[in-house]
């Protein structure tokens, strides 16, 4: 496997695109214009990072430089990634980031969980590479997920023990308000019941679970917890649908302890 610095370097290059703050329920509350910019200085071994944020027009700056990563950032050969809080603990803050990678568009999502661990900010980031087209795909719907899904799961642990490539099926079904999903990872197996909202159909809701799932602009959606139980595992996924029949997605798992335990890039093509 690549290093996990030569896996930051496929996210070289001049992006261009949006910081869309949405609130628990997948509404856009507003959309600033943004330019992320990850470029090598001479050296060829600092990252100069500049995140551009466009506030009523006037460009705000951010920049960072660094000459290696931290243990709460991970990578995947393709240039996904994912940073965030190595431990959930409660009455403290907690939040991650996710980050899916696709030629010349990426798609990145922000979760912030306050003191009290509810589902308290979402920022939805969409971007292109500064000399493709930005051609952003209708929002995300249930009907685009049903049927049947195969690929195979890259899980990288976090006690960075040689990643783990497993096969995968998904199963996405339909019976008036109510929706079965079934997903086997290898051995593991898990199948839950979800009901739509009939006044809010971007929301899937599994009450077991506390755990929605969220339809969103750019063919992405987001699976978490509305509100973290303590002393219970839990994931955080985003999902990206790149084409009608080929899907991506990521997936954060914390375990009982509340520590981070591994993580995992899904890829998957509809079968039926």
């Amino acid at each position: 496997m690549r290093s996990q610095w030569e896996c930051l370097l496929k996210n070289l290059g001049n992006w261009k695109g949006s910081f869309a703050r949405l609130n628990p329920q997948g509404a856009i509350l507003e959309d600033i214009p943004s330019e992320t910019i990850l470029e090598l200085k001479e050296d060829r071994q600092t990252m100069r990072q500049t995140v551009r944020r466009f506030i009523d027009g006037q460009p705000q700056d951010l920049v960072l430089e660094y000459q290696n990563l931290n243990k709460s950032t991970t990578f995947f050969e393709n240039g996904a990634f994912s940073q965030g809080s190595p431990q959930f603990a409660p009455y403290a803050e907690f939040g991650t980031e996710m980050g899916l990678i696709d030629g010349d568009r990426r798609l990145r999502l922000v979760l912030l969980y306050d003191k009290a661990a509810q589902l308290d900010r979402i920022t939805l980031i969409r971007e292109h590479l500064a000399h493709s087209e930005n051609s952003q795909p209708p929002i995300l719907t249930l009907h685009d997920l049903l049927g049947k899904w195969e690929g195979e799961a890259i899980t990288i642990a976090a006690d960075w023990s040689e990643p783990e490539v497993i096969a995968t099926k998904t199963e996405w079904n339909q019976n008036g308000d109510r929706v079965t999903m079934s997903l086997q990872m290898g051995t593991q197996s898990l199948t839950a019941t979800a009901f739509i909202n009939p006044f809010q159909p971007q929301i899937l809701t599994f009450p077991q679970d506390q755990v929605q799932t969220l339809f969103l602009p750019d063919g992405a959606s987001l699976t978490c917890p509305v509100a973290i139980a303590p002393r219970q595992s839990f994931r955080l996924s985003v999902s990206w649908l790149l084409e009608p029949n080929l899907h991506q997605r990521m997936i954060r798992a914390y375990d009982a302890k509340g520590a981070w335990s591994s993580l995992s890039l899904v890829t998957e093509r509809k079968t039926m």
